[in-house]
Parts: structure tokens; C-alpha cells; sequence
């Protein structure tokens, strides 16, 4: 192998526009372009069926994209460190380029991997690198509102860096698995056909996407709480496997007015969820408010209550927007932001499960299951996290449907109510028109309120 040759460590970082290490590697001589499926490191974050099956066809286009430059995409199993070392071993290759990650896993992985080797981090997955913006006594923020105020005045980011024209190469490759051999698609059955007609995956489906949503951006305030209006960005899965930076996107966004600024919020969102997790780690599983831990959550071991959680997994509650959203969620991965919140209050408050429980099917479910994010997102809405929405706020499903027009999302997502109008669609067990084959109501909307409020009041 050449002198000076280096390894490039891809992870959630799947581009090579705008990447700062593939930049930083190909200035030093032949690149070896390299992916390894760690599921050891992260044990059980471990990536779900939908994220796997979004891997799968964003290795396939960055592969595509590196041979267009004459280089390849190496795939390796196994632990992360580990495989390295033994890349390394066989190419010679003296040093490790990446850009940093802040999941807990990974932060343990670059520890381990510099243990053996010569590892360059860089920032590049982020508006700002996680833990940089500070308060004026050098702490990190813990609230949003503070943070972004914090964050936007350190805005633009830098503009983003374009492809290297030449990737050097190494004389000789060092072997690779072959992708299909990783089983990342779903077989037997097929539950993802859906997600093909969704998604492109890749950093061409990405930048098609950004072309898209620049149109609508100066909107975005007005239509990105209507589920059954194309106004949100639906960036999220390739922001979240790093096909195309938030420098890119702030840039490609920022300057078409109206309310986009609400949109670049949104991206802010996402460096401060990092931040969270950067000072509590276990924010996937752990509340931040103590008090919860007290909390009287119904007994997930009971049958009746893993039946309540089955039917919410299949959208068959009885609240027509809440099992939308999750039939939504199943058929394509991917569920619209304002029904999410709705969804996670009715498993947390109206079925008093624990918010831990949907965290997890999120995870599985989700292509852009960001650990982040989710984790924010989840704790947000259950009231238990360090910026977070009042327990005692219990969403009404009924009157948030109603409210934000969900009448043609629920008729495309759940066909028993196609033929059912406005209002009726919205609650037909009220109106005295609900269909045989659509399920009644788990509990009731005052029931479920009441209950959840002797829940808490109780801590």
C-alpha cells in the first residue's frame, strides 16, 4: 500500500459534499473510504429495522458516488475499534479521519479507537460543534429558548466546503463485505414497500429534497402544524444519516423570507438536543426531573396494558388522528411532527404508559430515529425533561384534529373512515357513525385526563 495512505471513518455522515474529514484525509495522501456495521459498541441502541433499511440504500449511493471518483466504499462487521486496527494492519494506513459524534456509544468508539490509533475528529454534523455555545459563565444551556438566542447570534455557519475534485487512492484495496450479506433489508415479509415510494435515500434524494422545500420555506409557519399538507421539510432522515449538512441546508434556505426562520428553529432544535445529551447521556432512558422517578406508570408486564400498547402500535385506539399517525408511521417510517406530539401524549397520558415505551418504538420504527432528538422529543412531551412541556398539558386529540384539518390525513391513513366527512371523521364514535370494522375508543378523553392528573399529583 502507498505511504501516507488514511482511513476516513464514515458513520452518520454518509457525503461527500461538505465533509470536513473526507477534505482533511484526501489532502494526505490515498483514502480508504471505510463503513463499519458496529452493532456491538452500541448494544441495545443498536440501529432499528427502519433506520437499518435506510442504510442500506444510503451505503448503496455513497458507494455510487465514491466510485464516480475512481475510489470505493469498504464495508466491514464488528466492533469499531477493532476493525479499524485491522484495516489499518493491512493498509498501512497511519491515521483515522471522522467527524466527531456525540451519541454515548460513539463517544466511547472515538475513545477506543484512539486508543489503538491516530484519530482526527472533526466537526461538520451540527450547526455549531455540541457543547461550544455556553452561557456568559462558560455552562452549557439546558433550555432552548436561551440556547437558540445564543446560537442564532453566532449564525450563518461557515459555508459549506464542496466535494474534493480527486479522491487519491490506494494502490491496492483491502477487502470488503458485500452489502446485500448484512441483511439490513426486511425479507420475510417485506414490511418496507412503502418506504420505497416514500424515500430516496442518498445524497441525491437529499439535495432533491432541499430543492423541494426551498420552494415552500416562506410558509412554513402556516402549513408545518397540517398533517394533510406537504409543510414539512421531511429532511429529518437525511439530516439524521448526515447526506447533507445543516450548513448546506441553513444556506440553501435562509434567504427566502416569510416565516422561514420558524424552519431554521427547527435545525437549531436539533444542535440543541445534542447539547442535551452531551450533559445527560442516558436521556434515552432516564428522566431529568427526579420526581418522575416516582411515577406510578400502569404495570407494563399486565396483558391489558400490553394490549392498550399493541393497538397504539397499530393505530387501532379509536382516536382517528392518533392511529393515522401510527399507521402513517408503519407504512413509511415516518410520522408528521405535529401528530407525533399527539401520539406520544396519548400513549404517556391517556394510556399512562411509560414515555420509555414509545422512545423504544420510535426507535425501531423511525428512519430518522435520531437518539437525540427522540430522547428530547419524548421528554419533552412527558414532562420529564429539563425543557419540557407541563405534564398537567394533556393534549386533546379530538380538538387537535379538528383544530390543524387532519380530516384528508385520517381518510388516507385509515380507510374504515374514507367515506366520513368533516367533522364526523374526527370522532365518529361521538357523532354515532363509527364503522364496524373501526375499533371504540381505549378510554375516554375525560377518563384518561383525569386519571393522568391523580398520576402526578401524586408525585
Amino acid at each position: 500500500m502507498s505511504q501516507g495512505t488514511t482511513i476516513l471513518w464514515f458513520r452518520r455522515d454518509l457525503r461527500l459534499s461538505d465533509q470536513a474529514a473526507l477534505v482533511a484525509a484526501a489532502k494526505e495522501g490515498p483514502v480508504i473510504p471505510v463503513y463499519v456495521l458496529d452493532d456491538e459498541t452500541p448494544r441495545h441502541r443498536r440501529m432499528g429495522g427502519a433506520s437499518r433499511w435506510w442504510l442500506h440504500h444510503s451505503l448503496q449511493s455513497l458507494d455510487a458516488s465514491l466510485r464516480e471518483k475512481g475510489s470505493r466504499l469498504i464495508l466491514r462487521r464488528g466492533k469499531s475499534d477493532e476493525v479499524l486496527a485491522q484495516i489499518a494492519e493491512e493498509s498501512g494506513a497511519g491515521r483515522v479521519h471522522c467527524i466527531r459524534h456525540y451519541e454515548p456509544w460513539w463517544r466511547n468508539a472515538e475513545r477506543a479507537v484512539a486508543d489503538k490509533l491516530d484519530l482526527v475528529c472533526h466537526h461538520g454534523n451540527y450547526l455549531a460543534p455540541p457543547g461550544s455555545v455556553t452561557t456568559g459563565s462558560g455552562t452549557p444551556y439546558k433550555i432552548y429558548t436561551p440556547f437558540w438566542r445564543s446560537l442564532k447570534d453566532d449564525m450563518p455557519p461557515r459555508e459549506p466546503a464542496n466535494r474534493p475534485r480527486d479522491i487519491p487512492v490506494p494502490s491496492d484495496w483491502p477487502k470488503s463485505d458485500d452489502l446485500d450479506d448484512w441483511g439490513l433489508l426486511p425479507t420475510k415479509p417485506n414490511w418496507a414497500k412503502g418506504f420505497e415510494a416514500e424515500w430516496e435515500p442518498g445524497g441525491a434524494g437529499a439535495r432533491k429534497r432541499v430543492d423541494a422545500f426551498v420552494q415552500e420555506a416562506a410558509r412554513y409557519e402556516s402549513t408545518r402544524n397540517l398533517p394533510g399538507v406537504e409543510g414539512t421539510s421531511r429532511l429529518s432522515p437525511h439530516l439524521h444519516f448526515g447526506e447533507v449538512s445543516p450548513a448546506y441546508v441553513w444556506h440553501r434556505t435562509s434567504s427566502v423570507g416569510g416565516s422561514v426562520g420558524t424552519f431554521l428553529g427547527e435545525i437549531g432544535w436539533r444542535d440543541y438536543a445534542q447539547n442535551v445529551i452531551l450533559q445527560f447521556p442516558e436521556y434515552g432512558a432516564k428522566n431529568a426531573r427526579d420526581q418522575f422517578d416516582a411515577m406510578e406508570w400502569r404495570d407494563f408486564r399486565s396483558a391489558t396494558v400490553r394490549d392498550e400498547f399493541d393497538a397504539w402500535t397499530m393505530g387501532r385506539t379509536g382516536y382517528p388522528i392518533v392511529d393515522a399517525g401510527m399507521r402513517q408511521l408503519w407504512a413509511t417510517g415516518w410520522m408528521h411532527n405535529r401528530v407525533r406530539m399527539i401520539a406520544a401524549s396519548f400513549l404517556i397520558k391517556h394510556l399512562l404508559i411509560d414515555w420509555r415505551e414509545g422512545e423504544q418504538w420510535f426507535w425501531d420504527t423511525l428512519v430518522d430515529a435520531d437518539y437525540a432528538s427522540n430522547a428530547t422529543n419524548w421528554q419533552w412531551v412527558a414532562g420529564t425533561g429539563v425543557d419540557s412541556n407541563m405534564f398537567v398539558r394533556i393534549m386533546a386529540p379530538l380538538t387537535q384534529s379538528e383544530k390543524f384539518d387532519a380530516g384528508d390525513y385520517i381518510r388516507e391513513w385509515v380507510p374504515e373512515l374514507a367515506g366520513l366527512s368533516d367533522p364526523y371523521v374526527h370522532d365518529p364514535e361521538a357523532h354515532g357513525c363509527r364503522p364496524k370494522d373501526y375499533p371504540r375508543k381505549l378510554i375516554g378523553h375525560r377518563e384518561a385526563r383525569e386519571r393522568a392528573l391523580a398520576a402526578v399529583k401524586e408525585i
